[in-house]
C-alpha cells in the first residue's frame, strides 16, 4: 500500500467496520511474511484512520484511553502491509513488518503460554528486558 491512502477510501474502510457499543473494533497483528500471530489490541475510528494514513500501526489503549502508536515509547514498532477485515467487517487483520519485539513483556509475540505436557509454560523466551524498552 502506499501511504496516504485516499481519504475517500479511509472514509470507506471506517464505514465498513463495525464498531462495537465502546466504539473499538479487535485487532489480530500478523507478521506479513511468516503468517506469525503477534497480538490482539483494539482500535477506535480514530487508529484506524491514523494506522491507513501512515502506515504506522496505531490502536486504542483501554488503560490509559487514548491512541496508542505502537512503538512510540518502547521503539517497538510495526509497519502496515495491509489492512484486511473478516466477512462480518467486526474485527480487523493487520498485516505487518514488526520492528524488535510485538509484546510488552519482551516476546517476539504476546502468545507465549500454552499447556505442553500437560502443564502450563511460557513457550518463549524473552528477548528483550521490558525495562530496557520502557525507560
Amino acid at each position: 500500500m502506499v501511504y496516504p491512502l485516499l481519504s475517500k477510501t479511509v472514509n470507506g474502510v471506517v464505514n465498513l467496520l463495525l464498531f462495537n457499543a465502546d466504539g473499538l473494533v479487535p485487532a489480530i497483528t500478523q507478521q506479513y511474511d511468516t503468517g506469525e500471530v503477534l497480538m490482539m489490541a483494539w482500535m477506535n475510528e480514530d487508529a484506524v484512520r491514523e494506522t491507513l494514513d501512515t502506515g504506522q500501526v496505531c490502536y486504542w489503549s483501554r488503560s490509559r484511553s487514548q491512541i496508542w502508536r505502537k512503538g512510540e515509547t518502547s521503539g517497538q514498532t510495526q509497519k502496515l502491509y495491509d489492512f484486511r477485515w473478516d466477512c462480518d467487517a467486526d474485527t480487523v487483520l493487520l498485516q505487518v513488518d514488526q520492528i524488535g519485539v510485538a509484546c510488552h513483556t519482551g516476546r517476539h509475540n504476546c502468545f507465549y503460554n500454552a499447556v505442553r505436557d500437560n502443564e502450563i509454560k511460557a513457550i518463549a523466551e524473552v528477548k528483550i528486558n521490558p525495562d530496557d524498552m520502557y525507560s
